[in-house]
Order: C-alpha cells, then sequence, then structure tokens
C-alpha cells in the first residue's frame, strides 16, 4: 500500500504532466558566455552539468507560475501562494546534488508539490544506480570517489550506498523469487547446490524452447538437503512451472536433488547427472599419479556418440579402477547410467556441451563470486541471498543462447517419445 506522501507525489507529477500537454508552455534559458566558457575550462561535462542545474531551476519557476500565477501581481482567483524556498537536492547519475526548491503554499496553507521537483528527486534511478555499479565491481567504500561529478555532491558515502543497495537488492531478489513461469516453456531444467561463504545456494535455471538461459529462482540452505531442495521446487510449482511437461533435468550427483526431482516430476522423467561433477567425484579418491590417465579415459569415454560404446567403455574402466582404488570404482559406478542419458537420448554433439553438465550454474557462480569480492564481513539474514541474486541476475544479462539451439525442436521430439517409453515401462512394472 503507498503511503500519503507518495501519493501527493504522484498526483503533483500527473498535474505538471497535465500542464505540459494543456499549453505547452515554452522554457528558455539563457547562459552567459563568460560562465560557460568557465565551464568548458574543466570540460565539456561540466558544462553539461552546470546547464542542467539551471535548467531544473527553470522548469520548477515555470511550474510555479502556473500554480501560482505571475509573480507581483493580484488575481482574485488565485489558488496558491509562492512560500520562499528551501535546501532540496536532486539525483543525477548516482550521487545526491543539492539545489534550491520553491516553495507553494494553497490557500488553505497547505503545502503544494511540485511535480518537477518530485521527478528530480525520486530516489528509484539512485537505487538502480548504486545496484548496478556494485554489479560492476565498485566497492562502497570507493563508490563516492569513483562516481562524484559535482563537487557539492552527497548521499554517496559507504553507509548510504551501502543502503541503497540494500533496498535495490532485496527489490531484485524479490522480483526473481515471485516472477511468473506460466507462460515460459523449457527444454531443460538445470539445478545445482553450489557451497558459497559457509552455506549451500542451490539454484535452478530453465532452458527455454528457443535455446534462452533463464535463472529461476535460488534457495539457501546449511546443507543439499531434501527439504530445502523441495521448498525450491514446490515454489518453482506455486509460480507456474509445469512439471508435467517433457524436459530433461540435469542435476549434479547429490542424492537429495535427485529425490526431490523425481518426487515432483515423476519417476519416469528423465535425469542427466552431471559428467563434470562425476568426473571430479572419482579423480578425488584416486593418487595424483593415476589421476590424469583416468580423466583422459573418462573424457574419451563421455565424448563417443554412441550409447552402447560409451557405456562399454566406462564399464571397462570401472573393472580397471577395482584393481587401483575400488573407492574410485565404486564412485563410478554409482549413478553410471543416469550420467549417459544424453547419450540415449541421442542428443546432438552441440547440445550435448550444455546438457551434459551443470556448467551452465556454475559460470553463472563465477560471476557471482566477482561481484561479490568486495564483501568483507558476511552476516546472517537475507545477506547472501541478496548477492547471489543480484550476482545471478547480472550474470543473467551476459547469457547468451546454448549452442546447437536450433537442434532443440529435433531434441524435444527424441525426448517425448523417450519419456513415452519411460511412462509404458514403468506401468507395465506396476501391472505386473
Amino acid at each position: 500500500m503507498k503511503k500519503p506522501y507518495q501519493i501527493e507525489s504522484q498526483r503533483a507529477v500527473k498535474r505538471l504532466q497535465g500542464m505540459a500537454a494543456e499549453g505547452n508552455p515554452v522554457v528558455q534559458m539563457v547562459l552567459p558566455m563568460a560562465d560557460m566558457l568557465g565551464w568548458l575550462r574543466e570540460g565539456v561535462g561540466e558544462l553539461v552539468r552546470q546547464a542542467g542545474l539551471q535548467l531544473m531551476s527553470l522548469l520548477m519557476e515555470e511550474e510555479v507560475r502556473q500554480v501560482a500565477g505571475e509573480r507581483s501581481q493580484r488575481q482574485p482567483e488565485r489558488n496558491a501562494n509562492r512560500w520562499g524556498k528551501e535546501r532540496g537536492y536532486c539525483v543525477v547519475m548516482g550521487q545526491k546534488v543539492p539545489i534550491e526548491r520553491p516553495r507553494v503554499r494553497s490557500t488553505e496553507d497547505e503545502e503544494v508539490r511540485l511535480g518537477s521537483y518530485e521527478l528530480f528527486h525520486r530516489g528509484e534511478p539512485l537505487t538502480e544506480t548504486v545496484w548496478e555499479k556494485l554489479m560492476l565491481g565498485l566497492s562502497t567504500r570507493r563508490y563516492g570517489r569513483a562516481i562524484r561529478e559535482f563537487s557539492e555532491a552527497y548521499g554517496i558515502e559507504k553507509s548510504t550506498v551501502s543502503e541503497h543497495f540494500i533496498e535495490a537488492s532485496r527489490a531484485k531478489l524479490k522480483e526473481l523469487m515471485e516472477r511468473r513461469l506460466d507462460k515460459l516453456r523449457f527444454c531443460a531444467l538445470v539445478v545445482d547446490a553450489t557451497p558459497f561463504e559457509g552455506q549451500q545456494m542451490i539454484v535452478a535455471l530453465g532452458i527455454g524452447y528457443d535455446g534462452r538461459k533463464t535463472i529461476l529462482g535460488i534457495r539457501q540452505g546449511a546443507t543439499e538437503n531434501a527439504t530445502v531442495v523441495g521448498e525450491l521446487l514446490a515454489d518453482l510449482m506455486e509460480r507456474g512451472l509445469d512439471f508435467s511437461e517433457p524436459r530433461l533435468y540435469v542435476l549434479d550427483g547429490g542424492k537429495a536433488l535427485h529425490a526431490a526431482v523425481k518426487k515432483y516430476a515423476g519417476d519416469s522423467i528423465p535425469i542427466q547427472r552431471c559428467q563434470v561433477h562425476k568426473r571430479r567425484n572419482v579423480l578425488d579418491h584416486l593418487p595424483d599419479e593415476h589421476k590424469a590417465a583416468v580423466a583422459r579415459k573418462l573424457n574419451a569415454a563421455y565424448a563417443l556418440e554412441d550409447y552402447a560404446a560409451a557405456k562399454q567403455a566406462l564399464d571397462g574402466l570401472h573393472h580397471a579402477l577395482m584393481h587401483v582404488n575400488p573407492s574410485a570404482a565404486r564412485s563410478l559406478a554409482e549413478g553410471l547410467e543416469e550420467t549417459l542419458t544424453v547419450h540415449r537420448l541421442h542428443v546432438p554433439r552441440q547440445l550435448r556441451l550444455t546438457f551434459a553438465s551443470t556448467n551452465v550454474i556454475e559460470s553463472a557462480f563465477a560471476i557471482v563470486e566477482r561481484v561479490c569480492l568486495n564483501v568483507k564481513r558476511w552476516h546472517g539474514g537475507d545477506q547472501r541471498e541478496r548477492w547471489v541474486g543480484s550476482g545471478l541476475l547480472a550474470a543473467q544479462k551476459q547469457f547468451r543462447r546454448i549452442k546447437g539451439c536450433k537442434q532443440i525442436p529435433m531434441f524435444l521430439t527424441d525426448l517425448q517419445a523417450f519419456v513415452a517409453n519411460n511412462s509404458n515401462l514403468a506401468k507395465r512394472k506396476r501391472a505386473s
């Protein structure tokens, strides 16, 4: 619900717009050449800034004239009077710049807001500017020195900038977490849990039919557990994501993710376990002298086009690992079949680069880590969610369509046939 001052501000702006549309008065500005040359010595930017400030004053004075009439002239039907001036500010390029604003009072002795001033000093552009600058790597400590364009500017101190970022990042996070998904269709859903500053951040990313990537939601938890993942998926469902649509689910090796996705999407869905996570888990069990050779064999097996050939190569590697390190062999065998789902689906080579792993989320988190470098202390509350959400949205602006996106219609045909076949097999098992 909007507050009274916000309602009055909107009314003032609408009144100003009505004045401009009805009479379209002319605002003329005269600048002494000596002043202009003096500003130009400091650069064209200084001329533009100083001229802009004077133009603001002229616009406010013209609005006062429209509201209160000509100065020092009798007007029997006058509804408002000039009431001096007071110190105000306008928001310019992420900083507050002091200006003198005229005051007007009605004949009932009530303050009359000026629509021009309300437009000049609105806070939304300031919070948005702060968010964008911090996403580009500017710290709150250096914000004032980096963006100060007016010598008398204020409101750019570390604490003020931090307050604006908190406000902006909360708004961004709220928009991300409440965005409706009814009209969006995804051929793949990628879910990954990434450790971040002592917590697990679970992220869902959708890949649309047109190949575009969209951040769908995040959840913060102490560990990657089924409860947290289930809350994320339940939230996606409430916001309109249809889990009955055929799509590929790309997950890391976590059992919690696997169980939660099957709970919401059913047992017949195709799940692709991240091949990168599988490779990492296997190599973590091995001594350094064996890692390079095993990594080459894993890469060669997953690079094969044919499912049977890839499965045979991995089975052979599993047999060899039993003689080297049984723990590594067991790690390879766990969920091995699901790492080859893209092979069984005959996913084209270019699409397989994206669908075979959760790298799209890990790449986005590389940007999250970059924008969070300037955070020196992490606290409780929503700080991690705000920063991660902001970083993911900043990454989303850089997303491109996935490679091989023109092959998605062919992939969807194979996907639908695969899901239908799995559903029939499940029905036969239940019947028997």
